[in-house]
């Protein structure tokens, strides 16, 4: 299965679950819980605060070499934008490609162990500048191509600690 047969799938249109494909083209779904959307909500709302010229969004799908994954939110710039008019899914990463940490979204699928490609890789090998990871603590971690960041180097103001509304 790819990701065009995924989104014209009606079957699959109101799914309460993030899905994505795994290498195998098999959809692998992962529920959201109000932590982590309450978070994602917090990341949109910062990045467009600070970076007001591009675009976040939730759940984007992005083709890597492992098939398609979809970070829980994104950045992207207006010639980004611009590039993936008419795709289901991008087959270039947005700038900034953000995962946060849960139980159906693991450390060792973020980070990995060295075994396999892990999202981060995915996404620099697919084109983003940036990994952001949002642990469960609300800790933020900063990641480009070369390792980890002290601050995002495209949005240096982003806050290395969210709050908690709940």
């Amino acid at each position: 299965m790819n990701w065009q047969e995924v989104c014209e799938d009606k079957s699959l249109a109101d799914l309460p679950y993030k899905i994505e494909l795994n290498r195998w083209g098999q959809i692998v779904m992962s529920p959201a819980d109000y932590q982590h959307s309450s978070f994602q909500g917090e990341i949109i709302r910062w990045l467009n605060q600070l970076l007001p010229h591009g675009r976040a969004i939730p759940e984007c799908a992005v083709d890597t070499v492992e098939n398609t994954k979809v970070p829980d939110v994104v950045w992207i710039s207006p010639d980004r934008q611009e590039q993936l008019r008419g795709h289901a899914s991008c087959p270039i990463a947005p700038e900034i490609c953000i995962e946060i940490l849960s139980p159906s979204n693991p450390m060792v699928e973020m980070l990995g162990t060295g075994e396999r490609p892990v999202k981060r890789d995915l996404y620099f090998k697919a084109g983003a500048l940036e990994f952001w990871l949002c642990l469960e603590n609300r800790r933020m971690r900063f990641f480009n191509a070369q390792g980890e960041l002290p601050k995002s180097g495209l949005c240096p103001e982003f806050p290395t600690s969210l709050s908690w509304f709940a």
